[in-house]
């Protein structure tokens, strides 16, 4: 592997969730295109992108700076998924899985964070 995030477990899970969260933010509500479905993409997408940014800086500070910004988008998504849900965009089912997902991934990224 290239690059050091490559080999960390919470970006491999944030990578497939992100995939996932793009997959099912593409079967809401055209009038979401730019609201709802563009804001949890994003989040997803940050969860992902902060943890190798982070990874490959220059200080253990640094990398936890944005592990806190990981876990935030992390938090947002699930915000998100609260939302689809109260819309009916999303089972019941498929937000309480995603929603565990997420509450593991988040405290999994809290856990690298403190052991900084």
């Amino acid at each position: 592997m290239a690059f050091k995030f490559e080999e960390l477990k919470v970006w491999q899970i944030s990578l497939r969730l992100s995939n996932e969260i793009d997959n099912i933010a593409k079967s809401f509500p055209k009038i979401e295109l730019f609201s709802l479905s563009n804001q949890i993409k994003k989040a997803a997408d940050s969860v992902n992108l902060n943890i190798a940014e982070g990874c490959m800086g220059q200080s253990k500070a640094e990398f936890s700076r944005f592990l806190t910004y990981s876990v935030r988008s992390g938090l947002d998504v699930v915000s998100c998924l609260f939302m689809a849900s109260s819309k009916n965009y999303i089972s019941e089912a498929e937000f309480k899985r995603l929603y565990i997902e997420y509450e593991q991934l988040c405290k999994m990224i809290s856990k690298l964070k403190s052991s900084l």
